[in-house]
Formats: structure tokens, sequence, C-alpha cells
């Protein structure tokens, strides 16, 4: 079981977020003349956002990190003590691609929650290791903060009672985590083999059809309007949003 070099304590049970000092580009400085030309802390989590989206979690090494930076990997642990550490700091990186609402007290509640699931959605897509990670670590970096507080003052503003906040943002957003969960590693999955999306749907329905067996499934998903497997996809999930949301709506009106 690996633990903080600093601290003694478990790693599982620690975040770099948690740290004290946290995180940061002066956190750590290498001695005179040993710090590589132009590295810095957010260097070394931009190359490490690129090789996770380029090559997949499992081939993420420090070493592998240094190689792409062009240092020696004692230069990276400089910055951070583990591969742990590097991983929190990559999964709150792409927190900031989410667009959050302008104008969060006078915006419509629904359309910022929209917004914020729409763009939830997308991150996962765009990089499909996050998932795993957010399961496994504790996420509360700055720019996941600014993304959770962004949905907590959308939902708050609904009008929903506070003691059903916190349930109605888990449908919201664990619906959002699932969607996007799936539809990344399927994409992920088809160019990893060099099939097209389209083709690989239309293969798998045109071996159903004709199967008694899959009857009930075949004429649900040809019930649906025709279209690519992105804007299937897209409606499938635009319907199921309003569907939660006017859920919400409801059971505050309910309530």
């Amino acid at each position: 079981m690996a633990s903080d070099r600093r601290t003694g304590r478990d790693a599982r049970t620690t975040s770099i977020w948690l740290a004290d000092p946290p995180p940061s580009s002066s956190r750590r400085r290498p001695p005179a003349g040993g710090q590589p030309a132009g590295l810095d802390l957010e260097r070394i989590v931009a190359a490490t956002v690129r090789l996770l989206d380029a090559e997949g979690l499992a081939k993420v090494s420090m070493r592998r990190l240094a190689a792409e930076l062009g240092v020696t990997a004692m230069s990276v642990y400089w910055y951070v003590d583990t591969k742990d550490e590097l991983l929190e700091l990559a999964l709150d990186s792409v927190h900031a691609e989410i667009r959050l609402p302008e104008d969060e007290d006078n915006g419509d509640w629904r359309e910022q929650l929209r917004l914020l699931a729409t763009e939830h959605r997308r991150m996962l897509v765009a990089h499909p290791w996050v998932s795993p990670l957010a399961g496994e670590y504790l996420n509360v970096g700055p720019r996941a903060l600014a993304f959770m507080n962004a949905a907590q003052r959308a939902m708050r503003r609904s009008g929903l009672a506070t003691e059903h906040l916190m349930g109605a943002l888990s449908l919201l957003f664990q619906f959002t985590y699932g969607f996007g969960t799936v539809e990344g590693r399927w994409s992920e999955r088809c160019r990893s083999t060099g099939i097209r999306e389209d083709d690989y749907y239309g293969e798998v329905l045109s071996r159903l059809k004709g199967r008694p067996e899959y009857a009930l499934s075949v004429s649900t998903v040809e019930a649906r309007p025709g279209g690519s497997v992105r804007e299937i996809r897209d409606r499938d999930f635009e319907f199921a949003l309003d569907c939660a949301i006017a859920g919400i709506a409801a059971m505050r009106d309910g309530g």
C-alpha cells in the first residue's frame, strides 16, 4: 500500500488538495541550477493530460511523462511526490474546460443546469480517463469546485427544499457521468480498432434483426429518428436531460 513520503499517511486516504501548502509552481523548487529550462507544474500537468488523452490511463508513468517533457524522472519528482498526485492535478485541470453560466444570479436555473450537464458530458467524452479517476480520487481541486459550486447555486435557485438539493444534483450529474462515460468508452474503443461508430452501429443492428430474442430491442431502437450515431445520441441525451429537469421542477411544485 502506497504512502505519502512526506507524512507517512496512506496515500489512498489523502489528497493533494488537502496538503499544506496546496499545490503550486512554488510549492517546491529544485536546487539552483537543477531545474530544466521552462519546466514548471503547469507544464507538467498539461503534458500529463496530453499523454492521458493519447495513450490512456494504463500507459502513463512518471518515466513516460519525463520522456515526453525531455527531462529526467527526478526533475518531475521535484514538483509531485507520486503518480497519484499527478493524476489528481490532471483530473482537476480538465474541469477548467467546463463552461460555467455567465449570469448565475439572474439566469434561468433550468438553462444553467442544462448547460452544466451538457458541458460535463462533453468533458467526459473528450477525456475518457476522467471517469475512473473521478471515482477514485477526492476531486476537490479549485476547478472541480468551481463546477460543483455553480451546479449547487443553480439548483438552489430552483426553489427545491434544501434537504433535497444533493439528491437532485446526484440525479442530474450521475446521469451525465454515466452517459458520458459509456459514450466516451464506446468512441475510444471504435477509434482504437479503426472502426467508424456509424459502421459499427449499423453492423450490430443488422446482426440483431431477424432474431426473435432481440425483437423488442430492435423495434425500440428503430423507433427513434434516424441520423448518425452522434445525432441519435445527442437527441437521447437532450430528451433524458429534459426529463430530469422537468422531474426536479415537478418535485419542487409537489413538495
